[in-house]
């Protein structure tokens, strides 16, 4: 129960073919082809040429970005504001009722 039974090879089944021979062809070297003409390097950078729309619109992108971002931010932090007082005005009314009950 506890052995590992191993399978058997399955013998084949059929007409069995002789595997076809492969024949070794010869090589042909190519004639060489001249090396390519050396070109001109290609500028690493590219030049980008703004003009007077196009350093408005810019400037017009990062503000709006520079708007939203402050937005987010100064809305978060009035969310934190905001939790935190109302936090503090539960543990007063908590702490006043606690009180009230131990003087009773």
């Amino acid at each position: 129960m506890f052995r590992p039974k191993i399978p058997t090879m399955p013998t084949p089944t059929g007409v069995v073919s002789r595997p076809a021979v492969v024949e070794p062809t010869a090589i042909v070297p190519g004639t060489p082809t001249p090396p390519p003409a050396p070109m001109a390097p290609a500028p690493s950078r590219p030049v980008v040429q703004l003009t007077p729309g196009t350093v408005l619109a810019l400037v017009g992108g990062g503000t709006a970005v520079v708007l939203v971002v402050g937005a987010v931010l100064v809305s978060l932090l009035l969310a934190v504001a905001i939790t935190g007082a109302s936090v503090a005005v539960v543990a007063v009314v908590v702490r006043s009722i606690l009180a009230s009950d131990t003087r009773r």
